[in-house]
């Protein structure tokens, strides 16, 4: 008889694993503390626009759903910059062939609870989770007493399933926020009902402190996110008393976005400034003799949004879940191995995430950075087999994460080296770079 499964959280990653393993025969509840999102056509929530890339799309096609998560996406195929003067520069993520998907979270989220429905999974709302017995596997749901032999916490940064694991010894548990935080705002649609910039794209206003990015949505408008620091006499969220002091700090950093936003002031009043924050625990898992316990998602590895990877991790998480399972159907042995490795990688993304703040906010524009970009898409020409860049590592392949976080050290040192080289902006192209790039690949095999 298959083990009654308790998932806790009906987000995007509670909601996906629970279509998997119901697909797969098992007897799954979802719990959500929230009442279900479909009733209202639920449209608001956690705000950042989702980028959907390689690792989340392999994870939905487990579940069959890959093609219908694309149709409601936008492929983006290169970051667009814009300087203070609204001049564009364009870098391609990766080959031509390779983008990374604008799609609406809540609009996912509705998809994945509809899937969830059908594959057998029953659906609990209104049923907040206040913690667990981890020995007897007992649950308080909604002020009700339940009990399942496999309970899954995709619970969110601040889960509650989390709380009680962290009241026993030998757990291990660090939560940091970021000094910067973020506001959503909005570029609508034009008269027609197209896009106002290129859809193509995501579109980042890197300002080295602090940063705008719009990514395009569906319906011809673009959800555009504000990161700056909460605190600070300029250039922080505590500097801007009113949308009025808003507006010109808009007019004068971004000047070109700010035309395209015709209710900014109300979208600046309306909308909350919120934290962003990083979660690192192990172990994620508790093994009892009545009940196996595990965390998952961001209940386990909460990171910041700037690689696109907190949506695609999670549903990596559930990939490498599912793959235990078919290789030894106990669950205990599946829960030990999948914990033992997958949180080593999740610690390596989270590290990449802030990285990648760095580059977005300050580098994106930088001469040194935009041919480094330049010389790594030709480096991969060379040597496709041998050589691929830092950001196509994470979001284009299955490489695990902690080979990218180290190859990211190790091209570092390489286009350290050769932006040394004299005159390297004029002679990037030359053999003797080529020769230099090929003594380091010798190196690293």
């Amino acid at each position: 008889m298959q083990p009654k499964v308790a998932i806790v959280g009906a987000g995007l990653v509670g909601s996906l694993l629970a279509t998997q393993l119901s697909q797969r025969g098992h007897q799954v509840t979802l719990y959500e503390r929230s009442s279900d999102m479909r009733a209202k056509g639920f449209i608001g929530g956690r705000s950042i626009n989702l980028a959907l890339s390689t690792r989340g799309l392999k994870a939905l096609s487990l579940a069959g759903l890959e093609k219908a998560a694309l149709e409601m996406a936008l492929p983006m195929k290169s970051r667009m910059m814009h300087n203070r003067q609204g001049a564009l520069t364009e870098q391609a993520y990766g080959a031509e062939d390779q983008a990374i998907n604008s799609i609406s979270r809540s609009g996912l989220n509705i998809m994945l609870l509809d899937a969830a429905e059908r594959a057998g999974a029953r659906l609990m709302f209104n049923a907040p989770c206040s913690g667990i017995d981890l020995q007897s596997g007992e649950m308080s749901l909604g002020g009700e007493s339940v009990k399942a032999d496999i309970v899954i916490g995709a619970d969110g940064a601040f889960s509650a399933l989390r709380n009680s694991l962290m009241k026993r010894q030998r757990f291990n548990y660090q939560q940091r926020f970021l000094e910067h935080g973020y506001k959503e705002l909005r570029i609508p649609p034009a008269h027609d009902g197209s896009h106002q910039l290129s859809n193509q794209s995501l579109h980042i206003w890197p300002r080295e402190q602090f940063m705008l990015i719009a990514l395009p949505n569906l319906d011809g408008s673009f959800t555009c996110t504000l990161f700056m620091a909460f605190e600070g006499e300029q250039n922080s969220f505590d500097s801007i008393p009113d949308a009025e002091t808003a507006e010109q700090f808009f007019k004068q950093h971004f000047a070109d976005a700010l035309q395209l936003m015709p209710t900014f002031k109300n979208d600046w009043d309306d909308n909350p400034t919120s934290p962003l924050v990083t979660v690192r625990c192990d172990p994620w898992s508790y093994q009892a003799s009545d009940t196996q316990t595990l965390l998952i998602g961001d209940a386990s590895h909460a990171i910041v949004p700037f690689y696109g990877q907190g949506m695609n991790s999670g549903f990596e998480d559930t990939t490498l879940l599912i793959e235990a399972l078919e290789k030894n159907s106990d669950w205990k042995q599946a829960i030990q191995a999948f914990d033992q490795e997958r949180y080593i990688d999740a610690n390596a993304i989270a590290d990449l995430a802030l990285r990648n703040y760095i580059e977005m906010r300050d580098q994106v524009a930088d001469p040194d950075f935009l041919l480094r970009k330049k010389m790594a898409a030709r480096f991969q020409k060379l040597e496709p087999q041998r050589f691929i860049p830092m950001y196509s590592q994470v979001t284009f392949s299955h490489l695990p994460y902690r080979k990218a976080l180290a190859g990211a050290h190790a091209q570092d040192q390489l286009f350290e080296q050769l932006l040394k080289r004299p005159n390297i902006h004029q002679e990037w192209e030359s053999t003797e770079v080529d020769k230099q790039f090929r003594t380091w690949l010798d190196q690293q095999d």
